[in-house]
């Protein structure tokens, strides 16, 4: 780009604080040392020195497996379930004498469910083979020779290589930023990919590459770097550069990471330094933890109880089994005659009967081995990814007006969501919209802005007075909140006194005029006109300065252009009544941080006038007022309390006129400070700006409402109901989060609040004074008092109607986490209705979340939308990602990611309980279905005196479970549900079932397993026994073990389908098809496989079409053995039903026997779900009822 078009906009003189130049301090010194070994030879990618180097490409890879490892490792993986390793070994074991059917008939099975598995594997690891592609794909421009820059693919970039990146791209790898079309060569960056944050940050190349401004440059520039090797820590980047032999100290100031975006700069030019796997963001780019349910975990230990009733059975019939082969032979007299034990092989001889026995027990452990579900994982992974189609494709969970649907990004959890105790929230972002709004302001100590907020509405319904049809600073505000709707993003304030010019009939005109150009001259914001409109808009660092640069334009002082070192405004002359521009000499810009707590700027205006304009935090800004300065103090404190209460931020304005003595000795020390080399720089910097920031006369002060969500307060309403507890941990100071409390109705009028701060005047006393070592101590103590006081609060109340409220800052909870306080917070907290931890760092979120996952033993739920939320979303037994405006880091560390708080509702409520219920009854329903199986081998073993015969043909027993009864168990755990979506959320206790986990809990397992138990008795017996000593056939002969094993087989098939047809609480067409399905799949592979020759179907040869088909009595054995075996399982869910109904079960009374028109009856089912000691709304109404009729 030629030189001409460049920006002339130098930004170093706006940012004074993190432009300044780089020294070399101590840091420095350790460069060439180990871990700061890296050297980059800049535009020589290809040269010797750099070669020998080896440094990793700039492909990057996130798939799990490569083509050459997928098949070793995915196996690896697959036979690290016990389950599916026992099934391996039986396989093997089948190719031995020892097996009791054939070697193919244990194989298949095997390979079909792994073989499915590890197709499920391999698509989702192509699919992120795809992604990688994309991005690997992408082009970028790079310095070719002589100073022409041609696109490459990302691919292939090396170290050292000179890319140039335009305005709204990526940049490809990590760069040293060389220049920009800026003249002082910084750049906006976007690291929304890398942090959540929206904010630009600023970047500034060294002085002496500044004048690259043109490809040509580069055609014989040179340069060595050398730095840090590669890690993980994206604030920190040490280093020099060698330029014509002067060394130059590098920061993080020049670093430009992989995976962040150049804004509102046309291009840069930098120099490739960390490539690939070596960026910054692979390095962060942890593997997520690994996150089991609860559900699945139990399943393993049902697995292991199946294996030790496995070989207790194999070991007692192994026993008997030799003890009958020891007395087979006696005195030359053979007891089992058949089975030759006077010249049989070590299986049957007697004379080695303890041997004999041994290799009993290994085929009956092959035989038996049926009681362990060989297609449970497969079958439970894909229910659980059809599932998660579902939440995917949920309409009602999918946000229209940004296009984002909900999404599972891991199908592993769907059943966690059924059980949920304790939701830990964000707030920013997460119950609010982190979308500030202008909404109200005082000035010269006058209220203005006519807007009601959430908050205020909710303290209105607790007086009972709506604020909505109230008065709003003296003025009657009938708005409905619909027509008041703000129709410019940002500024939402109401005020005829000051909107349309009306300010200057004020009789503070002047102050008025002083307050809004201060909100367009004080900030740091980039606007930005459009060329077909002529509209302004802003790029500003925060929300909340863009909101005061669109409200300043709003009431009539529009900032409309920005230079090197001018603003200027157009603003209404109050005078002529027209708009006039005003021109403001740029001088100098005192960031805002997070320990100066205010931003002010330095500038001069047309007259000539030296004027320092100043923001900041109340704590900080009334302290360095003039003692004649603040005349309207009074006044502007109460509005910002009662701002403060009314849940909005606030800001205080001030400023004052210098002389040019006082801003020239400032600017001499300011720029003095600026350029210094010592470590102790931005404190010198900090200092000056001190003495210049004091004297200040107070103009007023701004308030800006973060809103809450759609639907927030009736979603927390539903889920209170539900019996879930809601944590709100916040970075917000205490009165604001209290007031989001009350505004969403986590908060309610007589709730009792404890709250646990460090604000005493015996602490602050220390502060003061500097020992750190009393300051520890008191405040240790102090917290432990506040908790053992809260707990005798809770104690002593407990037995009352009363609800407690639990309120931390962030101080005190440094040490409510210490191991000796732990406890006590956590029994305090979980004693409470409601807890808000203020203050709280991104840390402390993580572990307040892993305190009450691990004290509680109860499934948590994190949800969150911002980079200071992945901690708390990772530790949490599941983790929601809001995809809101503070970028994908969230999203991308989450298990699941919604577009809106309120959508946690239907997810939970329905989609949760659905997946709970389905996987729980599908998992019961396994292990009943192979008890009923496996067990009527083991009885049939039995009656065969333990020979280890099979009762069925091989390939009867290899295709049960994944041919005869796997379709129905599947569609159960994907289409059944016990109640509808509409009265999941009517009766939102209906929640608790899995909560409490009584649908998956060792009585109901154990209930399902005698289930089992009794049914393969029965079945084996009625069978044996009604086909005992009888002519089966026409021509008169009696049954056989084909025929027999045949005839339980059918019964066993029926039997396992008539009992999901009894269980399953919702029929679709599709169950009806897989049910029935599966009984008619067997009769016709009966045929079919029987046609086949006898080397292929053996002992199952033509015996249904020749001897099974024509006998009545087998018809008639099937139909009366299958219904009797099922009725007690009928009788029982009847009286169940009738006499004892679970809660699902009185609500399925109301929609089936249309008592839904019964008032009464509803309402006592409803009743349960509303308890007064919870939070939301509906408990409020309850609990101010229950007191006006106390």
């Amino acid at each position: 780009m030629a030189g001409g078009r460049r920006r002339k906009l130098l930004l170093s003189k706006i940012y004074p604080f993190t432009c300044g130049r780089a020294s070399f301090r101590d840091d420095h010194s350790q460069i060439g040392q180990p871990g700061f070994s890296r050297v980059v030879f800049c535009n020589e990618p290809g040269s010797f020195e750099a070669g020998i180097r080896k440094y990793s490409n700039n492909y990057v890879r996130t798939t799990k497996y490569t083509f050459a490892s997928f098949l070793p490792k995915s196996l690896f993986e697959q036979f690290r379930r016990v389950a599916n390793f026992f099934f391996l070994v039986t396989a093997i074991l089948s190719y031995t004498a020892l097996s009791p059917y054939s070697a193919s008939s244990s194989v298949v099975p095997l390979v079909i469910v792994i073989g499915a598995t590890m197709m499920k594997e391999g698509i989702e690891d192509w699919r992120r083979k795809q992604q990688d592609i994309e991005v690997n794909n992408r082009k970028v421009k790079v310095h070719q020779h002589d100073g022409n820059f041609d696109y490459t693919e990302w691919k292939n970039l090396r170290v050292g290589d000179i890319v140039k990146v335009h305005k709204d791209e990526f940049f490809p790898a990590d760069l040293l930023l060389l220049s920009s079309s800026y003249d002082d060569a910084i750049c906006y960056v976007e690291t929304m990919n890398l942090d959540g944050e929206t904010n630009l940050k600023l970047k500034q190349a060294l002085e002496v590459t500044s004048s690259l401004d043109e490809d040509s440059d580069f055609s014989n520039f040179r340069a060595t770097i050398k730095c840090e090797d590669p890690n993980a820590n994206l604030y920190s980047f040490i280093g020099t550069m060698e330029l014509e032999e002067q060394q130059h100290p590098l920061s993080p100031q020049q670093l430009l990471l992989r995976d962040s975006k150049l804004r509102n700069t046309e291009h840069i030019y930098g120099a490739v330094i960390f490539t690939g796997h070596d960026t910054k963001v692979i390095q962060n780019s942890t593997n997520p933890p690994s996150k089991r349910s609860r559900i699945e975990r139990k399943m393993d230990h049902i697995i292991y109880f199946l294996f030790c009733a496995l070989f207790t059975i194999s070991f007692v019939g192994s026993i008997f089994f030799g003890i009958s082969t020891k007395n087979d032979l006696e005195n030359g007299r053979m007891k089992r005659w058949y089975l030759r034990p006077d010249s049989s092989e070590i299986f049957f001889d007697p004379k080695r009967a303890p041997v004999a026995a041994i290799y009993h027990f290994l085929t009956a452990v092959l035989l038996y081995s049926y009681l362990i579900p060989i297609s449970l994982y497969v079958s439970i992974e894909i229910v659980k990814v059809l599932q998660s189609i579902f939440i995917n494709q949920d309409l009602q969970m999918y946000h229209e007006e940004s296009d984002k649907p909900a999404h599972a990004r891991t199908s592993n959890l769907n059943e966690e969501l059924g059980q949920v105790d304790t939701i830990l929230s964000d707030k920013t972002g997460t119950l609010t919209c982190n979308s500030m709004e202008f909404i109200k302001c005082t000035i010269a100590g006058t209220a203005y802005g006519r807007g009601v907020t959430e908050v205020e509405r909710a303290i209105g319904r607790r007086k009972g007075s709506p604020l909505g049809n109230g008065e709003v600073n003296g003025v009657s505000n009938t708005e409905d909140s619909a027509d008041a709707k703000s129709t410019v993003k940002g500024f939402n304030f109401k005020d005829e006194r000051v909107m349309n010019g009306n300010w200057i009939s004020e009789p503070q005109a002047d102050v008025i005029r002083k307050f809004f150009r201060l909100l367009a001259v004080c900030h740091t914001a980039i606007p930005e006109v459009d060329e077909d409109t002529g509209n302004v808009s802003y790029e500003a660092e925060s929300p909340d300065e863009a909101a005061f640069v669109i409200a300043a334009r709003e009431v009539g002082f529009e900032f409309y252009k920005r230079t090197q070192t001018s603003i200027s405004i157009r603003e209404q002359d109050p005078v002529s009544g027209k708009k006039v521009e005003r021109l403001y000499q740029l001088l100098n810009v005192l960031e805002f941080n997070s320990t100066r707590k205010r931003m002010s700027v330095i500038v001069r205006d047309e007259e000539g006038k030296l004027i320092i304009l100043s923001k900041g935090a109340d704590s900080v800004m009334f302290e360095r007022l003039a003692k004649k300065g603040g005349e309207f103090e009074e006044d502007t404190m109460e509005h910002l309390n009662e701002y403060a209460d009314a849940g909005l931020r606030t800001l205080v304005l001030a400023y004052r006129e210098l002389s040019e003595e006082e801003y020239n000795e400032f600017n001499q020390k300011f720029l003095e400070a600026k350029n210094l080399v010592s470590a102790d720089r931005d404190t010198l910097i900090d200092e000056v700006a001190e003495k210049i920031e004091r004297d200040l006369i107070l103009l007023g002060a701004t308030a800006v409402e973060d809103k809450l969500q759609n639907g927030v307060p009736d979603c927390i309403d539903k889920l209170a109901q539900a019996g879930i507890k809601l944590w709100v941990l916040t970075g917000d100071k205490m009165e604001t989060a209290i007031n989001i409390g009350y505004a969403c109705s986590l908060l309610r009028q007589g709730m009792k609040q404890i709250i646990i701060n460090l604000d005493t005047p015996e602490i602050q006393s220390l502060e003061k004074i500097g020992e750190k070592a009393a300051i520890t101590k008191a405040s240790k103590e102090s917290v432990g008092n506040q908790l053992t006081d809260g707990k005798a609060q809770l104690t002593a109340l407990s037995a009352s109607d009363g609800a407690f409220a639990l309120i931390i800052d962030g101080k005190s909870l440094v040490y409510a986490l210490e191991d000796d306080m732990k406890k006590m917070f956590i029994e305090l907290a979980m004693g409470c209705a409601s807890v808000i931890c203020c203050r709280s760092s991104p840390k402390q979120k993580a572990l307040v979340t892993r305190l009450v996952k691990s004290e509680t033993g109860r499934t948590t739920l994190a949800i969150g939308d911002g980079a200071n939320d992945v901690g708390m979303l990772q530790e949490a037994d599941i983790g929601i990602g809001i995809s809101g405006v503070e970028g994908m880091q969230a999203v991308m560390s989450s298990d699941i990611a919604i577009a809106q708080f309120r959508y946690l509702e239907r997810l939970l409520l329905v989609h949760g309980h659905w997946c709970y219920r389905r996987i729980s009854t599908m998992i019961c329903y396994f292990f009943y279905k192979n008890i009923v199986f496996g067990f009527s081998l083991f009885l049939y073993e039995a009656y065969a005196s333990f020979s280890g015969e099979p009762a069925y043909n091989d390939w009867y027993l290899a295709l049960f479970n994944v041919f005869f009864s796997s379709l129905p168990v599947i569609a159960l755990g994907v289409f059944d549900q016990d109640v509808s979506a509409r009265f999941c959320l009517k009766f939102p206790l209906l929640y608790q079932e899995g909560v409490q986990n009584v649908l998956f809990s060792w009585r109901r397992i154990f209930g399902w397993m005698f289930n089992g138990l009794y049914s393969s008795i029965i079945i084996f017996f009625l069978c044996s026994k009604a086909l005992e000593h009888q002519a089966f056939t026409s021509d008169g002969k009696t049954v056989s073990k084909e025929i027999l094993g045949g005839t339980m087989y059918a019964c066993i098939v029926c039997v396992v389908n008539l009992q999901m047809a009894l269980t399953i609480s919702y029929f679709t067409v599709i169950q009806h098809i897989v049910i029935w399905g599966s009984i008619a799949i067997w009769y016709l592979f009966q045929v079919v496989y029987g046609a086949m020759s006898p080397q292929t179907s053996t002992d199952a040869y033509k015996v249904f079409v020749e001897a099974l088909a024509p006998a009545p009595s087998y018809w008639l054995v099937t139909l009366f053995v299958s219904f009797t075996t099922v009725i007690p399982y009928f009788f029982f869910s009847a009286i169940q039903m009738r006499f004892f109904p679970m809660y699902h079960g009185m609500i399925q009374w109301i929609r089936e026997d249309g008592q839904s028109n019964d008032p009464e009856f509803c309402a006592i089912v409803r009743q349960r779900s509303i308890r007064p000691t919870t939070v939301g709304h509906t408990a409020r109404v309850v609990a101010s009822s229950g007191r006006q009729h106390h």
